[in-house]
């Protein structure tokens, strides 16, 4: 039997986090079985379906930029969406007033509602395949640094799910897709235990919960 913590600690589960991955298309393969592996993780740990947003860039240079420009995007859809505290007081007041009351719109919906707050964690994926020239070398550099700067400057956690392998079967071992019988790890499922674990941490640690 496997002991799921030998690598890695007991996660918390959660139902209320919002989840953002951003991931590539480049070595498409590859970065479909590491996102599908990532949301069913996620699921698994009690994120809700509508609450992961999944989007796309080109290549892996592209995710620092996309990454920042989401989760300002999430804050900016929170506070738009938050209820006006003044507006639902008039309103509630104008009803209380009045001879006929007005009827108020029903909040009710037919399926689940996916939360409009802002980012909880995101997960940045990629997959960067060493050649024979110095490319490989300066996008890890660019890309790894890039993502960094993004959860610093954002006070998001943003993991970082961008395989450096040296050769196509280290990408694929690390996809869970590896060849000649050895299919490997996943390791989409490990970002996103990442991300469930720094979300609710930095939820707590932003309380002054430490």
């Amino acid at each position: 039997m496997t002991d799921a913590t030998i690598k890695g600690l007991p996660l918390p589960r959660s139902n209320t986090t919002r989840i953002l991955i951003v991931h590539a298309r480049w070595n498409d393969t590859i970065i479909q079985s590491l996102v599908s592996g990532c949301v069913a993780k996620l699921k698994e740990q009690g994120v809700k379906e509508e609450n992961i947003v999944i989007k796309t860039v080109p290549g892996s240079y592209e995710l620092p930029f996309a990454t920042q420009r989401l989760i300002a995007g999430s804050q900016t859809q929170s506070s738009v969406n938050a209820p006006s505290l003044l507006g639902a007081s008039s309103a509630n007041l104008v009803n209380l007033l009045a001879s006929d009351p007005v009827p108020q719109p029903s909040t009710k919906t037919s399926g689940p509602v996916a939360s409009t707050g802002p980012f909880s964690a995101a997960i940045s994926i990629g997959c960067l395949i060493k050649g024979s020239t110095m490319h490989f070398e300066y996008i890890c550099d660019a890309v790894t640094h890039g993502l960094m700067r993004v959860q610093l400057d954002t006070g998001v956690p943003v993991i970082f799910g961008v395989l450096t392998a040296l050769n196509d079967d280290q990408a694929l071992e690390r996809a869970g897709l590896g060849r000649n019988g050895n299919k490997g790890h996943n390791h989409g499922e490990d970002w996103a235990l990442a991300a469930v674990e720094l979300a609710a941490q930095s939820a707590e640690w932003s309380k002054g919960n430490i």
